[in-house]
């Protein structure tokens, strides 16, 4: 008895992580278009020197352009700054969007966060603050599906765009990513009905 059991729920573990794997490589496919939402949510990635990593960029320039085409009225971006740094990520977020013709007016910056999760409970904080309702996420595609999970479990109305503009071009820089996605959504998943997601710490991606 106790072994078909134990079948069971090896069974159903496998199941379930397959599930996972498969889940982050629809949501890295799945664009909500004809959206209209308060503000874009840009997640943060590294910052070098004052300036914008290439993911941290090619995330930027996706929520310039809902921006531009009037799919957002504002836009937060979010990071802390890393040690050595002179700037957040936010911050360098912040100048590289002016640079490309977004109003100062219509940025809003959190500059606490140094993961996921935080990047968007602190995101939320501001938003409430602000009054801003609905938003669009804006990371990598493979990254999609754990932020869209993290952001309704804190209450956010959500819509997904990844970038189409990610510096993970390759199979070599996709399937790490694509690894490490898998393992902390799995995480994820399993801790937080205990509250323990900040024990399961995820990294800054510094391509």
């Amino acid at each position: 008895m106790l072994k078909k059991a134990a079948k069971w729920i090896l069974v159903i573990g496998i199941m379930f992580i397959l599930y996972n794997a498969a889940e982050i490589l629809y949501y890295s496919k799945v664009v909500e278009k004809d959206v209209k939402a308060d503000a874009a949510i840009v997640l943060g990635a590294a910052a070098w020197n004052g300036k914008p990593s290439p993911v941290l960029e090619g995330r930027i320039n996706h929520a310039i352009e809902l921006y531009h085409n009037k799919t957002v009225d504002k836009i937060i971006f979010t990071g802390g700054k890393a040690a050595g740094e002179k700037l957040s990520e936010s911050e360098a977020s912040k100048l590289y969007a002016m640079s490309k013709g977004v109003s100062e007016g219509d940025i809003y910056l959190e500059t606490q966060s140094t993961i996921t999760e935080e990047n968007l409970k602190y995101a939320k904080e501001l938003a409430e603050k602000e009054n801003l309702k609905t938003f669009v996420i804006v990371s990598d595609p493979l990254h999609m599906k754990r932020a869209i999970v993290m952001a309704e479990d804190l209450g956010l109305a959500v819509h997904s765009s990844p970038t189409p503009e990610s510096a993970y071009k390759t199979y070599k820089t996709k399937i790490p990513f694509f690894l490490k996605e898998w393992i902390y959504l799995t995480g994820y998943q399993i801790l937080s009905p205990f509250h323990l997601q900040d024990s399961f710490v995820d990294f800054r991606l510094s391509v």
